[in-house]
């Protein structure tokens, strides 16, 4: 009685559990536990696979016109002047200019061919050397004429006149004005010089 009554025991109190089997040696050789186990080194995971570099693709060279950027200033060609290929011996020759010829007051001269002589000063509006003037200034000078018809002319500093067959011009007037001093920026009669070129046919 002792022994069907342990046994009615046992499966009493086992009717509520659930029975494990027993482990497959086969499966457990062959299982790998997820976590490190004690004294085993941690294995690191292997890092992603890479992708390729993408391949890089150059555009295709521009073959078409130049194109001149907006910034960019056009110059335009500068042009030469325009230069005789001519050789020397056959251009004209420069026309010389005579020399001048240099009289006083009431002094006769040959200028060229006329005889002339300064008769007089009628005025002598120059700006003095040491001034800042506006107006350069003139002289009007009364010559006597002893050419062609002769008689008396006025002639004006840098104004060619006509005498005989050709022209007078009083070039030169020497000595310069000079403002202040004794004569207050005036010239004596008798030091002015007078510079005269005839250009005619004489």
């Amino acid at each position: 009685m002792r022994i069907p009554l342990a046994l009615a025991l046992t499966g009493a109190a086992l009717s509520g559990c659930t029975v494990i089997p027993p482990a497959d040696p086969a499966r457990m050789q062959s299982y790998t536990p997820a976590y490190p186990q004690a004294g085993a080194p941690a294995q690191q995971p292997a890092p992603p696979p890479m992708a390729p570099p993408a391949a890089q693709t150059q555009a295709p060279a521009y073959a078409g016109p130049a194109v001149t950027p907006p910034y960019a200033p056009v110059q335009s060609p500068v042009q030469s002047p325009v230069q005789s290929n001519a050789p020397a011996s056959e251009l004209p020759p420069a026309t010389p200019q005579p020399p001048l010829t240099y009289a006083t007051l009431g002094q006769t001269v040959t200028v060229g061919g006329p005889r002339i002589t300064p008769v007089a000063v009628l005025e002598d509006s120059r700006c003095p050397m040491n001034a800042r003037c506006v107006w350069a200034g003139q002289v009007r000078l009364r010559v006597r004429v002893e050419s062609g018809r002769g008689g008396e002319v006025e002639v004006t500093s840098g104004k060619p006149v006509t005498v005989a067959d050709g022209t007078l011009e009083l070039v030169d007037v020497r000595p310069d004005k000079v403002a202040g001093g004794d004569n207050h920026g005036t010239v004596a009669q008798s030091a002015y010089r007078f510079g005269f070129r005839f250009m005619g046919g004489y």
